[in-house]
């Protein structure tokens, strides 16, 4: 008899796979703002990272886009989905790291949301692929 995923480890997948979905329209979204309108965001302090509001949209426009792709393939409960997903989850934390000195509220919340999705991912979500 095949056994079959707890209900806390279905909860815990689609939560990540909402995060990363919303994840992904906000970086797009942040992304679109930064190629269109190149004097929106204003960097506060020197920097490591420091890139121009064009290179920062073009940026966030790609990772976005990948991680809705993997939060919707999450959705349909794909075993690579899992692994692209914590994969993205970890680059979007560290983009977000690096954008703190323009927005850092917004980056520290993406931050957490990247590890919240890598936390459901491992931890959680190695029942989902057998549902």
């Amino acid at each position: 008899m095949e056994e079959q995923p707890s209900g806390w480890a279905i909860g815990w997948a689609l939560f990540a796979a909402t995060m990363m979905v919303m994840l992904g329209f906000w970086w797009a979204f942040a992304g679109l703002v930064g190629i269109i309108n190149k004097q929106f965001y204003v960097k506060s302090a020197k920097y490591v990272f420091q890139f121009n509001a064009t290179t920062w949209g073009w940026v966030h426009l790609v990772v976005g886009v990948l991680v809705v792709l993997a939060g919707l393939a999450l959705f349909r409960g794909a075993t690579w989905a899992r692994v692209v997903g914590i994969f993205l989850a970890m680059l979007s934390g560290f983009i977000a790291f690096a954008w703190l000195p323009w927005y850092p509220i917004w980056a520290i919340l993406f931050i957490f949301a990247s590890i919240s999705v890598i936390w459901a991912l491992t931890i959680q979500g190695r029942e989902w692929g057998n549902r």
